[in-house]
């Protein structure tokens, strides 16, 4: 089982590759009591994007590093040394759009969060719009989001939590990626909740 730390407030550092939607309700609820976390780190892939923004507006240490031309073991150990240094129990993948290769002390410390219920509609290329317009080809009328652990395969760990939402006959892609999303602001602190309360183990 994974000791999360003893002081039921998790150091968290979020990884991402875009807008920060998804670090900016994190960053909120730890504000407002909510969520049984604070944000110790962001740790972006890119550089000039608004996730980078948000999180110097609230003080939070940033660091930007690019794969390039780095092989993947390299580049993983290089996130990873950085959130050992900032001391952090859990790492949040917040539309962080790679793979990373988790070195033994993280097992069961990477969640990342989904916008489908997996294991429907995951996987390399299946992020964002690609997974909301795969969802309304195929005529489901049920789509969702999933939390789940983070192993060395996209979309492939262990499962948390999952939160279904109706697929309307009247939604596009956008209609039904801003439900879906309304769905992972209360999924994925919900999540990091019941990890920091110790009710999950990896």
């Amino acid at each position: 089982m994974t000791d999360y730390g003893t002081t039921n407030q998790l150091r968290l550092a979020v990884l991402i590759s875009g807008s920060g939607r998804t670090l900016a309700n994190l960053l909120e609820r730890s504000a407002a009591g909510s969520l049984a976390a604070t944000v110790d780190l962001v740790v972006a892939n890119r550089n000039l994007i608004g996730g980078l923004e948000i999180a110097a507006a609230a003080g939070v240490p940033t660091e930007i590093i690019s794969r390039a031309d780095q092989p993947l073991r390299q580049w993983s150990a290089a996130i990873f040394d950085r959130c050992r240094a900032a001391g952090v129990d859990l790492v949040v993948m917040a539309g962080f759009l790679q793979l990373l290769e988790i070195p033994a002390d993280f097992t069961g410390r990477v969640i990342n969060i989904h916008p489908s219920l997996l294991p429907a509609f995951g996987g390399k290329g299946f992020y964002g719009d690609h997974v909301h317009r795969a969802v309304l080809e195929r005529g489901c009328t049920v789509s969702g989001c999933t939390v789940h652990f983070v192993d060395n395969e996209y979309d492939h760990g262990r499962i948390i939590l999952q939160q279904a939402v109706p697929v309307l006959p009247e939604d596009d892609h956008e209609r039904l990626a801003v439900r879906v999303f309304k769905a992972e602001c209360d999924t994925l602190p919900a999540a990091i909740n019941q990890l920091a309360a110790g009710e999950l183990s990896s």
